[in-house]
């Protein structure tokens, strides 16, 4: 894949006018403890300098910042390891190009919803197709299902080390579907899904069935994006140049949209209190507290029900991808943690050998292991028995990301690219949602404001639609 059109003057400006929005890809759903802004570290020679997202498991934090430690001490480097958490920085992304240009970057980064393309459109990140190789030999391929060579490889060269698999989970309440008598393998769709949570809704007693934000955030900008290329819309063509948001397809997905958030409506009774402003947060609270029924969400749900020993843990189910309208899957999973080694590093060969002593198995696996899903393994070999053992739902975990043909997601029918995901960075889709829903706009209209929002990004950027 080439980068011939979007400027990295573009990028730059969009990340400094719209925050931390340019960083999602798609999935960009936040997982992890946020960090207050801060300035990161700069490298210099002779010190291996680590930055790393935070984990909501301290165990597993603890024996990644050990594995460094004893890494840097077995080489006899100083070493300064900081936290990081890039989706809670508005400019994450114009503070790296700064380092950079300054000759002092970090060494090496452990990030999750980061985008690659970006990344390497600034020219922020080393070739680490060496290191990518060696990984492959020592520890099996790259599970199928993340889409790593589509999100990390450009050019024919490797610009990130898939460091963690992961899946979207799409968590229901089992035990309240089992009062309604559903099974929770006939939710194979959205509109399964939407019926199913009005009939476990029961607001008289604050609970409510339906848990998913349309509001300007990762979660709503997720679901909203999943249910508009559920109903066959997608963004541009199969060479993510031509805009083609506008459609038939489009304007349905917005009409349900519409319809599922209609307070007068027939799905009323199943929306919790201020949904339509809710945050990141929101959802993971609300469905930990009892008080609704389904949602979808990074693993985070999942593992703080279970780090917490939430009473509510024992009643979770995770089902798969909802199905497109048509039948076609949308199962798959996601590279949700690279490592990532800074143009002109200072210890550009000493990053590259502490990435393939993370991958260790003797590292790697007990990170795992306390993990609760969120960080799991994104080569082969390391899915090792005692880990899938560790706990019921990991093996559903497997499968997904062991998809041979796993959807693209947002960027689909096209590639994952700089323009697409710079989509994401004006909250284009959130606006229109906000404008169907609070009645300023019908779902044409709303659409059409929208395409031509999409048309001006990537003109602006140098792409030119017919």
């Amino acid at each position: 894949m080439s980068f011939k059109k979007i400027s990295r003057r573009d990028v730059l400006r969009g990340t400094a006018a719209t925050g931390a929005g340019l960083l999602a890809a798609g999935h960009g759903i936040p997982a992890f403890a946020e960090d207050d802004e801060k300035d990161l570290p700069e490298g210099s020679a002779g010190k291996l300098t680590v930055i790393h997202r935070t984990e909501y498991f301290e165990q597993a934090q603890t024996l990644f910042r050990d594995t460094v430690i004893e890494f840097a001490e077995a080489n006899g480097a100083e070493l300064d390891i900081s936290t990081t958490n890039p989706e809670s920085f508005g400019d994450f992304l114009g503070k790296m190009s700064a380092a950079v240009r300054a000759g002092n970057p970090p060494d090496i980064a452990y990030t999750s919803n980061v985008s690659i393309a970006q990344m390497t459109l600034l020219d922020l990140v080393e070739d680490v197709t060496d290191v990518v190789d060696e990984a492959v030999s020592k520890y099996g391929n790259i599970m199928p299902g993340i889409n790593a060579a589509k999100n990390g490889q450009f050019d024919g060269k490797w610009r990130a080390i898939p460091f963690i698999a992961g899946t979207t989970g799409y968590f229901i309440r089992g035990d309240k579907l089992k009062e309604k008598g559903i099974d929770p393998a006939s939710l194979t769709t959205y509109e399964d899904r939407r019926t199913a949570a009005l009939a476990i809704s029961d607001p008289d007693n604050e609970f409510w069935g339906w848990g998913a934000t349309p509001n300007q955030s990762g979660d709503g900008y997720g679901f909203l994006n999943s249910v508009i290329l559920a109903f066959g819309g997608h963004y541009t063509d199969e060479t993510g140049l031509i805009v083609q948001f506008d459609s038939p397809e489009t304007v349905a997905a917005v009409e349900w949209i519409a319809e599922t958030f209609n307070r007068d409506g027939k799905y009323g009774p199943m929306l919790p209190p201020g949904i339509e402003s809710w945050g990141d947060i929101s959802n993971n609270e609300a469905y930990l507290a009892g008080s609704i029924g389904y949602t979808h969400n990074a693993f985070s749900v999942y593992a703080q029900a279970k780090r917490d020993k939430n009473p509510i843990f024992k009643d979770i189910v995770l089902l798969r991808a909802p199905e497109a309208n048509n039948g076609d899957s949308r199962d798959g999973g996601n590279t949700n943690g690279w490592l990532t080694i800074f143009k002109g590093a200072p210890n550009v060969d000493l990053a590259k050998q502490l990435a393939l002593d993370l991958l260790d198995p003797k590292n790697f696996v007990p990170m795992s292991e306390v993990a609760g899903g969120l960080f799991m393994p994104a080569y082969e070999n390391l899915w090792t028995e005692e880990l899938i053992s560790a706990d019921p739902n990991f093996a559903i975990i497997k499968e997904q990301v062991s998809v041979e043909d796993p959807f693209i997601g947002a960027s689909w029918p096209a590639d994952p690219n700089a323009a697409i995901d710079a989509i994401r960075a004006q909250g284009v889709v959130e606006q229109m949602a906000a404008n169907v829903i609070s009645g300023r706009m019908s779902a044409t209209d709303a659409v059409k404001d929208a395409n031509q929002k999409i048309v001006e990004i990537f003109e602006e950027g140098g792409i030119m639609q017919p």
